[in-house]
């Protein structure tokens, strides 16, 4: 598996997977313990920060199950709808992190909007991580701890950011109350 190449061809194998996941009804969870292949690995497919090896795919592909070539050529419809009202935002977080997307089949899409709610001292993980694009957002409420490569800044209501996603980067929830921002990313990464 190599975990440092976020080439296209990742980010496709990545949305085209998780696709044919959700739509076979799927959770991560539920076709890891069904494939014996770890939850964290299918995380980091679909989100095209590793490629997966053609084993490990095929045991995936089993699980759905679709076959190799069908896999390869199936071309999802990207998602036609327009307006989105509060309630039909898909959660893609867990646990203190609420990341709510707008849309539910990005693929097609160059772009990925976010509803981040930060629980108190909720963090994207203990690692910076990085991917292939752009990312910005506006904090609402709450504070944020930003770490961009090197450089490290707590944001408020009001103030923004607006990085290349190849740096390192990790977001922490600081202060009693919880940090709300409005984000950007292009291409998709969840």
């Amino acid at each position: 598996m190599n975990t440092n190449n976020t080439d296209g061809t990742n980010l496709e194998i990545g949305a085209r997977l998780r696709f044919l996941r959700e739509r076979a009804g799927l959770s991560q969870r539920a076709l890891a313990k069904a494939t014996g292949v770890p939850n964290s690995t299918i995380s980091l497919i679909e989100a095209g920060r590793t490629s997966p090896s053609v084993s490990s795919l095929k045991r995936l592909l089993d699980g759905i199950p679709i076959g190799m070539s069908e896999f390869f050529a199936f071309e999802p419809e990207p998602e036609r709808k327009v307006f989105f009202a509060a309630e039909e935002l898909t959660e893609i977080g867990k646990g203190k992190l609420s990341l709510k997307q707008v849309g539910g089949n990005l693929y097609g899409h160059s772009l990925q909007i976010l509803h981040e709610t930060y629980q108190p001292n909720a963090d994207t993980g203990t690692r910076a991580y990085h991917h292939e694009g752009e990312e910005g957002g506006i904090v609402v409420s709450g504070r944020v701890e930003v770490t961009v490569g090197d450089e490290r800044k707590i944001l408020g209501p009001g103030d923004a950011y607006l990085f290349n996603s190849r740096m390192p980067h990790r977001f922490k929830a600081v202060g009693p109350s919880k940090c709300v921002i409005i984000s950007a990313c292009t291409p998709p990464t969840f």
